[in-house]
């Protein structure tokens, strides 16, 4: 958009996965920062018409494309990237409802813009996790409880003067302040609150249309990296809403009905593991995956680096999957999907053996990189990175040389004459 400010100060070495395209301008969806600061802005939202009546959205202002260029690289804690976001988004206003995550060593937060000017951010205990689909999620707001809510100076009295809390028991929820509601929300959005909440907590028993089911909740075993990026990659698996036939899906009515969670124009998936159990310098790990997330893998990114693979650095307009590796993975999801039940098995297991591996490789290379300390352990962890990044993009285009064998020996203009003909 057309904002312009002034930055002040020095700022700090940060990860980042922009847009390739920056012909409308950068867009930088979620990085770390070289203080183990995560971020992660690519939530879109959207606030009820009453909201907006009294505060509409602000042309020009804090969008989801700026927000990350414009914290992460000037924050030290989780809490100070909160604080940094609410003061621009009060001075200058924002174009667009969002929800965006911070993470440090100690602390989780989430942080909602409402209207134009308006925002809350909750902690999220330690012992507890979140899914946040494209709609408010935030709840009850404890305007006395500072060490886990944060919040704009005026929204308080912004809801009081206009009369905007629905509620009769004095009950202040921003969702249900803030919030649409809406009837697509249940077919786009609460379904994969559901099967998230489902995966974590299969106790719990909960209609995927609801609009009710609570913004955090205590998983019932600790959640692995495995775990979120089964999640982010399925589509309702073993469920009657699985869209692509499998055992448990129900008829084609109820394979159709709700937004998968993995979806074809996702343009990247990130996890941002800062890590407790190492030195500081190796704690952070960004988890890349391009394509279709239910084909590709997640490949392991050290965050203390000077360099990224350069087939991590391009995707032109032009497929070209020999030189990108966004382009590598959406290849293998054109060729996967139309054969899905063929080749999904094999697709799986090569997921597994790059996780595996990706595993190994943390493993050998936080051993090395405790070795090593300033410019030489940076150097070494750029070095890692690429080996890595290499290996799982080889075995990816072995995958993808054996699936097109396979698929042109399956083709349907076959036919047998005889052994001369």
């Amino acid at each position: 958009n057309g904002l312009k400010l002034h930055l002040k100060g020095h700022g700090c070495k940060w990860t980042a996965t922009p847009t390739a395209d920056e012909s409308e301008g950068r867009w930088d969806e979620q990085g770390i920062n070289e203080y183990n600061v995560a971020m992660s802005a690519t939530e879109t939202e959207a606030t009820n018409a009453r909201c907006l009546g009294h505060d509409p959205l602000v042309e020009n202002g804090i969008d989801e494309d700026s927000m990350v260029y414009l914290v992460l690289p000037f924050v030290k804690t989780a809490r100070e990237g909160v604080e940094r976001l609410g003061r621009l988004i009060e001075k200058y206003g924002t174009g667009e409802s969002n929800g965006i995550a911070f993470s440090d060593h100690d602390e989780v937060w989430y942080f909602e813009t409402g209207a134009g000017h308006q925002w809350v951010a909750q902690r999220i205990p330690e012992d507890s996790y979140a899914i946040c689909p494209n709609i408010m999620v935030i709840q009850d707001i404890d305007f006395d409880d500072h060490d886990n809510f944060m919040y704009a100076p005026t929204i308080r009295d912004f809801v009081e003067k206009n009369h905007l809390n629905p509620s009769t028991d004095g009950k202040w929820s921003f969702r249900d302040i803030f919030g649409t509601k809406a009837e697509a929300d249940s077919y786009y959005n609460t379904p994969r609150t559901w099967y998230g909440q489902k995966l974590f907590n299969p106790s719990v028993e909960q209609d995927p249309l609801s609009q009710e089911m609570p913004f955090i909740r205590k998983p019932e075993k600790k959640i692995s990296v495995e775990d979120v990026e089964f999640f982010l990659s399925s589509h309702y698996n073993g469920t009657e809403y699985d869209p692509m036939g499998s055992f448990a899906s129900g008829d084609d009515k109820k394979q159709k009905m709700f937004r998968s969670i993995a979806l074809d124009r996702n343009q990247s998936s990130c996890i941002l593991q800062i890590r407790n159990d190492v030195p500081k310098k190796i704690a952070g790990i960004q988890w890349v995956n391009f394509g279709f997330y239910a084909y590709s893998p997640y490949v392991p990114f050290y965050t203390n680096i000077d360099d990224t693979p350069l087939n991590y650095q391009t995707a032109s307009h032009m497929v070209t999957p020999e030189s990108s590796a966004y382009w590598l993975y959406k290849s293998l999801q054109v060729l996967v999907e139309p054969r899905y039940h063929q080749f999904i098995y094999q697709v799986e297991n090569f997921r597994d053996e790059c996780q595996s591996y990706a595993v190994s490789r943390i493993s050998a290379t936080d051993e090395k990189a405790g070795e090593l300390a300033g410019k030489e352990q940076t150097k070494y962890l750029t070095a890692a990175n690429a080996e890595t990044a290499a290996y799982i993009t080889n075995e990816t285009k072995k995958l993808i040389s054996d699936l097109t064998r396979q698929a042109l020996n399956s083709s349907k203009f076959q036919f047998e004459r005889g052994d001369n003909l």
